[in-house]
Parts: structure tokens; sequence; C-alpha cells
């Protein structure tokens, strides 16, 4: 908000499921903990970690212009890691029943909160804010760090003598740019408590092992089954889960998106064998015309809608790129030959997909559905020579592609 980056944020599904998108083989490539937030720039440029990313994403004004300012920056962010975090967790999270109340940690987490608030008290009885005159990095790290302080527990006889804190929080909280990500924040007026009904409901729940059989059939088995019964091995016992396999555990078990479509005779992975190993004009695309199935299967074509924001051409293929990385699980059912054209700050992106189905596949599934807006989409029809000349030459990678208007440049593979 405050350095003007944009940004588009997948946190809810169809875009972005937890447990499930951070579990996928496309995104442990680009973020091997599975862990969020995580952030991809359209050049394909990956980054873990909230606080890398905030510096990314900032200005100068907002990493501190000055050597001395930068490192006062970096003092608070790193303050807020190891200082704050820390205890306003072990508070707060019994309080909105995702951790079990201790109440020796509370109490200790209550005297290292006062602690804290102690020293941003003193540091800002003289300062509107953190470093410098203006909002920093350190403010939007710090003040986003006590966030849930503030809305769940920090009361106001707790905060009454931190009165600096408490100015410069809400003093934060209500620019513009704050409340545009948090919305109103309202501070709080009764100490949370620790709610064990809460707590019950948010943990993974087990099943209950199945009741013995009494009764006169039981007994009157043969001893054969008896013995062989005795032989079967006990189940190892069930691991516990952490908070993302509970929440992995809590999704429904996902659906193949075309489950519900007949089978084909069209059978892709021989096509794709075809492509990859022989001559595309002689043999791979006589292949795909000769087996193609027109009822089980639809082409595409499918257009990028922002080519004036496209500068290097590697930052571009970066983009396509990305794409198929983020579709990995559609690989099965899909082909693709997407191309850039142009040149450097000149370029434009198209490109021919074949899909399972007559539908346009990114629909079907919520991990699909990141990059396809960006594409302007048409069906083709395969009768047409229209569509037949373009197979050819996004296939071939040559061609007078007339409908561009840009020389070709590079391509890249869905398969």
């Amino acid at each position: 908000q405050y350095s003007g980056a944009r940004l588009k944020v997948a946190s809810n599904p169809p875009a972005f499921t937890f447990g499930q998108t951070n579990r996928t083989p496309a995104f442990l490539n680009n973020f091997p903990l599975g862990k969020v937030p995580a952030y991809q720039g359209d050049d394909g440029f990956c980054l873990f970690e909230s606080n890398a990313i905030a510096h990314y994403l900032s200005n100068d004004a907002l990493r501190g212009a000055t050597p001395q300012a930068a490192a006062q920056v970096l003092q608070w962010v790193s303050f807020a890691d190891s200082e704050i975090i820390p205890p306003a967790s072990a508070w707060v999270f019994p309080t909105l029943g995702i951790m079990q109340f201790n109440k020796q940690a509370t109490e200790q987490a209550k005297e290292d909160v006062k602690k804290v608030l102690t020293v941003l008290n003193q540091h800002l009885a003289t300062r509107t804010f953190l470093v410098g005159e203006r909002v920093s990095l350190a403010d939007v790290t710090v003040a986003c760090s006590m966030l849930w302080l503030f809305k769940q527990v920090l009361e106001p006889s707790f905060r009454q003598p931190y009165t600096n804190v408490t100015r410069w929080f809400v003093t934060c909280v209500n620019q513009p740019q704050f409340k545009a990500v948090l919305g109103e924040v309202k501070l709080c007026e009764k100490m949370a408590q620790f709610d064990a009904k809460k707590f019950a409901e948010m943990q993974p729940k087990k099943e209950a092992p199945a009741k013995k059989e009494k009764g006169g059939k039981e007994a009157a088995k043969p001893q054969e089954k008896k013995e062989k019964k005795k032989e079967e091995k006990k189940p190892a016992p069930e691991e516990e889960m952490d908070d993302c396999d509970a929440a992995l555990a809590a999704e429904p078990k996902a659906k193949d998106p075309f489950a519900h479509l007949p089978k084909s005779s069209f059978v892709m992975d021989e096509f794709k064998r075809k492509y990859s190993n022989e001559d595309t004009l002689t043999v791979a695309l006589p292949h795909f015309w000769e087996h193609f199935d027109r009822e089980g299967y639809s082409i595409w074509y499918g257009q990028y809608k922002y080519p004036e924001e496209l500068t290097l051409t590697f930052k571009s293929c970066n983009l396509i790129t990305g794409m198929f990385q983020r579709l990995d699980k559609l690989r099965k059912n899909a082909f693709a030959s997407v191309i850039l054209f142009g040149t450097n700050n000149d370029s434009s992106i198209s490109g021919i997909w074949v899909f399972r189905g007559q539908d346009l596949a990114f629909t079907l599934s919520d991990d699909w559905q990141i990059d396809y807006e960006s594409y302007d989409w048409r069906k083709l029809d395969p009768n047409s020579e229209e569509c037949k000349t373009m197979v050819k030459e996004y296939f071939a990678w040559e061609g007078d592609f007339k409908h561009v208007g840009k020389a070709f440049n590079q391509g890249k593979i869905f398969k």
C-alpha cells in the first residue's frame, strides 16, 4: 500500500486452499517448506519469510533512506521477531483456541510483553514513528506483530502505563494504507481468556475405536480364523498431526476434475511421445489429427491481456514458466505450446492449448485458477482451417503468425 507495488493476494479458495495448495509439487518446487506467506513475481522470482517479502516490496523510504535509518529499520524488524512475537503468541493463541493454555507460560508472556511495551513507550516518548518522521517498514512490522495483542488482551487497565505505545499504534492503524489491509481495528475492552470449548472444537477429531461384537456368532467361528486373527500385526500408533496436517486432514479429499468425462480414444501420452521424440511436421502433427477425439477434447487459443506490461523477454518467459509450474496437476489431461513474440519492451504472449473435455479446464479445479484470468480465451473449431493453421504454427514454432504481427522469439511447451 505504501510503496505502490501491485500485489495479487491468493489467500482463499479457489486461488489458495491452506493444506492443499501449499502441499502441491508446484508450490513445494518454489517453496520447499510448504509455508505461507510466499511470494512469486511475474518474472518467476520467489521469496519466503514475511520480512524478506515485505523488504522486497518496499521502497527506499520504507526501508530507510540512509544507512543509519536502514539499520534502525532492521533493528525494529528483528525486535518484532525475537521480542514481540514469541510472548504475544504464547499469550494470545490460547485465547483464540489454537494453543493449549499453560498458566505459567501465560504469566511469563505477560511479563515479557510488559518489558516490550516499556522499551517502546520510552522510545516513542519523543517520536511519532519508530524511525524518522514518517511510517517505515519498522512501524508496519511492529504494529502488525502487536495487532492481536491490542485486539485480544491489552485491555485499558493493562495498556494504561504505555500511553505512547497506544498513541503510536492507533496512529498507525488509522492510516489509509493500514486500513486498506486491516480494516477497522477495535482495541480490546476486556482481556480475552482461554476458552476450553473453543480449543476442543479446533482440534482434529479422532475416530472412536470400533466396539467389539458380543454374542454367539463370534464364539462360533472356527478356531483357525481365531489363530489367524492373533497373527495379524497391530497397526502402528498414529503420529500426532501438526497444524498443517490437521488442516489438510480437515479438508475434503480432492476429486479428479475430469472424472465425469467418458473415456476418450485419443491417448494424450502417446501424442506427447511422438511430439517429443519425432519430427513435428512429418510425424507428430499427422498423428495428432489422425487420432484427435473431437468429442473428448477441445482446442483453445489464449492471449495474454496485458502486453504493455511485458518488459525484458527473459522476464516474460518466466511468466509462462511460472504458470506452467502452477498447473502441474493438469499435465495428464492437457498439452500446450505458448510462444513469446517480439523483443524487449515490445512483446506479446499467446498459445494453443488442448484440454480434456469441451470446457476451459482451468475452471475445473481451484489449484488452476491463479493465472488463467490474465488471458483472453477463445475456443477453436477443430474442423476449421484457422484452427489447423494455428495448431501447425504453434506446435512447430514456425509460420507466418499473421494474427500476431510480431516475430517469433521463443516458445515453451506444457506436456
